[in-house]
């Protein structure tokens, strides 16, 4: 019994020291495999901004264009906003949208008052002035990624008044 415990232990311990090995390297992260480019041919994405809701809580709007330079059309499957929970792409009339598709030789503008990207959740250090990452991810599995600029609401509207001449 005695020799029992003698190999016993010192093998409880190679056993414990190798499982926490294990799982330090468990916590290293790993590059993300993905088959798919960091870019579409053909397609680029201008004009991207986060306009911040004016009540926090609420959610915000993402805009951009996307010109379609490609012999093919495209559909985008989803958009992803860095600090932002959840989107949904809408419609004009705000209906939600499987997907947007842009035709050969075409754009496809998200604006205000036209199609437009919902975003839900915003993490509270997404400030207007600021920028964060827009993803723009395809049917195909292929993706475009932009910096977009965080705006207030209402922010564009006061550029373009600026603008105007005093009376």
């Amino acid at each position: 019994m005695t020799t029992a415990r003698h190999f016993a232990l010192p093998l409880l311990a190679l056993l414990a020291t190798a499982a926490l090995g294990g799982c330090k390297a468990a916590d290293k992260p790993e590059a993300a495999a993905s088959s798919a480019p960091e870019g579409k041919p053909g397609v680029v994405i201008t004009g991207a901004r986060l306009v911040l809701p004016a009540v926090t809580g609420n959610p915000g709007a993402a805009y951009f264009v996307l010109d379609n330079q490609s012999k093919g059309a495209v559909t985008i499957a989803s958009v992803a906003v860095t600090g932002v929970g959840k989107t949904e792409i809408h419609a004009a009339d705000m209906k939600v949208l499987d997907a947007g598709k842009a035709e050969a030789m075409t754009h496809l503008d998200f604006t205000q008052g036209g199609p437009h990207v919902m975003v839900f959740d915003i993490a509270p250090d997404l400030k207007a002035g600021g920028e964060t990452e827009l993803t723009v991810i395809f049917t195909d599995g292929d993706k475009v990624s932009v910096p977009a600029k965080i705006e207030a609401m209402g922010a564009s509207a006061m550029d373009g008044m600026s603008a105007a001449p005093k009376p």
